[in-house]
């Protein structure tokens, strides 16, 4: 099974995404399960199969962002060698992702350097729409 390419593997090819894919681990989650919390090592990349998840900063919590569409890419800060998650996520649904220990993922990356580069510019651009829509909850 091949996930929705989504936001970070739109156009990535068929061998990059089934390689990525083979990289990560299933996991589910019932509807209330908290994935990371803010502060948490970070050590995890995921991606949603299917479910929702929702993103939230602070105490007391103020959610940020609602993640709904299969391919859609949370837990960056485990890729950007940011030590520890800059904001908490917990399943608003039961929920199917897809896992990346951060090693392993970014050692695959390493042995496809051009795809890499497409990846990581995906990544800064999703952050900076994210980005964005924060700045809108704040001044609306």
């Amino acid at each position: 099974m091949l996930i929705d390419q989504g936001e970070l593997l739109w156009g990535m090819g068929f061998l990059f995404t089934k390689d990525f894919m083979a990289v990560s681990a299933k996991v589910h989650f019932e509807k209330g399960a908290v994935i990371f919390r803010e502060g948490d090592k970070a050590d995890y990349f995921y991606t949603l199969v299917e479910g929702r998840v929702g993103l939230t900063i602070g105490e007391p919590a103020k959610e940020i962002y609602i993640f709904d569409k299969a391919g859609e890419a949370f837990g960056w800060s485990s890729l950007l060698d940011r030590n520890y998650y800059s904001a908490s996520a917990e399943c608003l649904e039961p929920s199917e992702l897809l896992q990346f220990e951060k090693n392993d993922l970014n050692e695959f990356l390493l042995k496809n350097v051009d795809s890499a580069l497409i990846f990581y510019k995906r990544l800064a651009g999703v952050l900076g729409n994210r980005l964005i829509q924060c700045y809108k909850l704040i001044y609306p």
